[in-house]
């Protein structure tokens, strides 16, 4: 299996469009160790040649004409993209699947609640029916990955709901039961090839016993590493929100995902979806440091994350 992030940052990249952060003023600059991101997606093949996205960002069209092996090979109109994995309905994971919408086949995979919530939004029907196959897919049973032609990729997959937050387009209000979703809303991607297991989990609220043992023994686990704070949004003045109430778990403290995954026997682990707030994003800052001491790596865009 190969395996390459096509996208790194959380909602809006890095650096963000309307951000006049310091980072982001080095990002724009070319400041070498401010890299810049676009946001949150990964690319899987079995073969080499056709390709399965996680999650179609708002980027997508800018991450396919980066990369080469995502460019159309055959006739006046093609790609080697034949599928879409989406780990819940959050702009971020689905905005992209309306630059697909030029009547190439492929298949989006989805638990039935985003599947639900694609049908009811009347803009998904660009993707005419006849050429892109919804199938609606039951959280914890391994289903296959397979071509257009109906072939086996090579590549099973399985979704699996992890603690989150409903779409914020969906939330039906304050009430923080509310607010948490239905089964189905926030799931991680678990893809297997042979002894290969590769894990992709964009968004976590919190580490539960549960995703502890699923994460156990992976080959590569690409994790939530929205924030550094909890309260980071609030401290620089950039919003109201905790990351709790955006649906993710700090990189940082007691309960953070450093914390969280000390002990847990994963060969290789990386931050993903990384909001241009958390100074991980910069070579150059402490809190790299710190990351990098604990044995974690920073997602950048082409980055190969093949096991």
């Amino acid at each position: 299996m190969r395996a390459v992030v096509l996208g790194a940052a959380a909602g809006g990249g890095f650096p963000q469009w309307n951000s006049n952060t310091e980072a982001c003023r080095r990002a724009r600059a070319g400041d070498g160790k401010a890299m810049p991101r676009t946001q949150a997606s990964l690319a899987v093949s079995g073969d080499g040649e056709r390709w399965f996205l996680v999650n179609a960002s708002p980027d997508l069209r800018q991450q396919i004409e980066a990369r080469p092996f995502l460019h159309p090979r055959r006739g006046l109109r093609s790609s080697p993209i034949e599928g879409v994995v989406l780990t819940g309905a959050d702009v971020d994971a689905i905005a992209g699947l309306l630059h697909l919408r030029e009547r190439q086949a492929f298949t989006i995979y989805a638990t039935a609640r985003v599947i639900d919530v694609l049908k009811a939004n009347p803009i998904f029907g660009v993707l005419a029916e006849e050429c892109v196959r919804r199938e609606a897919v039951p959280l914890e049973k391994t289903f296959e990955l397979r071509h257009i032609d109906g072939s086996d990729s090579g590549i099973a997959a399985e979704l699996f709901d992890v603690p989150g937050k409903v779409a914020l387009y969906l939330e039906p209000g304050d009430a923080p039961e509310a607010l948490a979703g239905r089964p189905g809303d926030t799931v991680g991607v678990e893809l297997r090839a042979g002894s290969d297991r590769l894990i992709y989990v964009p968004g976590c609220a919190r580490m539960t016993d549960g995703l502890r043992q699923r994460l156990a023994g992976a080959s590569v686990v690409l994790f939530d590493g929205t924030l550094w704070h909890d309260d980071e949004m609030i401290r620089l003045g950039l919003g109201p929100k905790t990351g709790q109430r955006m649906g993710h778990m700090s990189v940082s403290g007691a309960d953070g995902t450093i914390a969280a995954f000390r002990g847990l026997p994963v060969r290789r682990r990386i931050l993903v979806h990384i909001n241009n707030s958390n100074p991980i994003l910069l070579d150059d800052s402490p809190e790299r440091a710190v990351l990098e001491k604990e044995g974690w790596e920073v997602a950048y865009d082409g980055m190969e994350v093949s096991p």
